[in-house]
């Protein structure tokens, strides 16, 4: 089977799939769009050219047409909308004693799966804890890596508040992971050169898609430092062999809500005309 199949009576012509196949792989001759020589080997599978076809058209071998959903426009938000919903994001660090249900964590991270990758790669794989008693081992343990920083390694320690949290968490607070119901970490091969970027944005993608869903979240700062650079807790999370954590997210529902949207720092900008 061809890479891309055209259906030639209801195409159109216009060479939009051409014009936005960011790989090249995409030619018009008389008319029609055709795969090249070595499109296989070139084809980033991004579905850019099923998607774009205004009339249904065309449709990819790795990416049939019937599981390309539909764009929805009665779906799409105002310019007001969206920046309220971004702007309205809060970093959640107070939790209601409440797990989350497995099937909201799975559609967050459904959703979190369509967020941008160099070259398409999808690099992203996922850990989800949400067992409490493992949650209170690794605070434990990330507190345990931190009292060692602050032996080792005083000045990087101390910068970062490590003396201050060892002593609120012996005082019975988790300012690790903050009590979270749960807690997700995006990992990949730590050789993957697009994986730091590509799940730090898949995790951004499910920390504004938690908003949406009634939940909230915190990036698990702490927690991630010690995944990257400390044995037991490498141990402790067991991922595949030769991955990393690239990001770690605390996720449950909001204790609080916000009333109101705190300003930022106006942008500096540099602009070259």
């Amino acid at each position: 089977m061809e890479l891309i199949t055209v259906n030639h009576e209801t195409c159109n012509q216009d060479g939009i799939c051409a014009a936005i196949c960011p790989a090249g792989i995409i030619e018009i001759k008389e008319g029609a769009p055709i795969p090249i020589n070595d499109a296989s080997e070139l084809c980033i599978r991004c579905g850019h050219c099923v998607a774009i076809c205004p009339t249904a058209s065309l449709t990819h071998i790795d990416i049939p047409l019937e599981s390309c959903t539909p764009i929805v426009k009665e779906l799409g938000i105002t310019v007001e909308q969206t920046e309220q919903f971004l702007r309205r994001r809060r970093s959640i660090r107070q939790y209601k004693d409440k797990s989350v249900d497995k099937a909201e964590l799975n559609k967050l991270i459904d959703i979190a799966r369509y967020a941008p990758s160099g070259h398409n790669l999808q690099p992203v794989e996922w850990l989800v804890l949400v067992d409490n008693a493992e949650l209170k081992r690794l605070s434990g343990i990330v507190v345990e890596w931190m009292r060692w920083m602050l032996t080792n390694m005083p000045d990087v320690a101390s910068s970062m508040h490590m003396d201050r949290t060892v002593v609120r968490y012996e005082n019975g607070y988790d300012v690790v992971l903050r009590d979270a119901p749960a807690v997700i970490v995006a990992h990949a091969h730590k050789e993957n050169r697009v994986a730091p970027a590509a799940c730090n944005i898949a995790l951004t993608y499910l920390e504004l898609a938690s908003t949406a869903m009634g939940m909230g979240a915190c990036w698990a700062g702490y927690f991630n430092a010690a995944a990257t650079t400390y044995p037991h807790m490498k141990e402790a999370l067991d991922l595949p062999k030769d991955h990393q954590a690239f990001g770690s997210m605390m996720v449950g529902y909001p204790k609080y809500r916000y009333q109101r949207m705190p300003s930022r720092k106006e942008p500096k900008i540099t602009w070259r005309l």
